[in-house]
């Protein structure tokens, strides 16, 4: 009998011991990707109506441009061809970080890719022009914060920070060259996003490290962390309607908003 109870004591201490570190698991995320696709629905825009390009950018003797650029996804390139579907956006969390006792915890995040085209050509005073949008160089590296609601949810708070190119391409003449130009912006964190740690299944298949085109040149260079299986920024109602914005200043004249499947660049208008 005595060797029975000592039998159940062990297995049970066993059962503890091994148990240990899944209980530990579900108090951390995981550093990996959120990826985004930006729909072609007109919401995504970049307006020059308070910043206009000044004259001469496009031609001797173009004229300021005041316009708005309607922008819309294009999949990134990936080593393996449809490697993250048609995403056009990755955040990267950088970290492996386990939530306090408060359920608060925080990771850095950094933009590192980003595809975005004009959906028809602007309009300007030399002529019709493509519009293309990606990162810039080294981007900035902000925080995320993390608030754990119920196990297996939660809101987080991620004020972002890019340095992004645009680029116009004439649609007409094929013997001009395009021009470039540089913007950094950077978005308040909204109110309520959400997170899951269950997240959709199609996300599950990109886990594991995938090579991006991350410079906007449409060639994979830069391999990247995959996404993590108990984290999604995407929250538990990914395909609803509805979602979150970023605002880039006080006055809310830029905006980044998410609905749990688009990122948007957008101006109030």
């Amino acid at each position: 009998m005595r060797k029975h109870l000592v039998a159940a004591v062990l297995i049970t201490v066993l059962c503890l011991v091994f148990a240990l570190p899944a209980v530990a698991a579900d108090r951390t995320i995981r550093g990996g990707i959120d990826i985004w696709a930006t729909k072609a629905d007109g919401r995504t825009q970049y307006s020059f109506a308070s910043e206009p390009i000044p004259s001469g950018f496009f031609c001797s003797n173009s004229a300021p441009f005041t316009g708005t650029v309607f922008l819309k996804g294009m999949p990134l390139a990936t080593g393996t061809p449809g490697d993250l579907g048609n995403a056009d956006t990755i955040v990267q969390r950088l970290d492996d970080v386990a939530f306090e006792k408060s359920n608060v915890t925080s990771t850095r995040i950094q933009l590192r890719a980003l595809n975005l085209v004009s959906i028809a050509p602007i309009k300007t005073s030399c002529g019709l022009y493509n519009v293309k949008a990606f990162l810039d160089g080294d981007q900035p590296v902000t925080r995320m914060r993390i608030v754990r609601e119920t196990p297996t949810s939660g809101t987080y708070s991620a004020p972002l920070a890019l340095n992004v190119k645009m680029v116009f391409t004439p649609v007409n003449d094929r013997f001009a060259r395009p021009v470039a130009l540089r913007k950094s912006l950077h978005f308040k964190p909204a109110p309520n996003a959400r997170w899951t740690s269950q997240p959709p299944a199609e996300l599950l298949s990109h886990t594991g490290f995938v090579k991006v085109d991350t410079d906007g040149d449409g060639v994979p260079d830069t391999y990247i962390e995959g996404t993590t299986r108990n984290f999604s920024a995407a929250g538990p109602n990914a395909k609803s309607a509805g979602g979150t914005c970023h605002c880039a200043d006080d006055a809310c004249s830029e905006m980044h908003c998410t609905n749990g499947v688009i990122m948007l660049m957008v101006t109030d208008q």
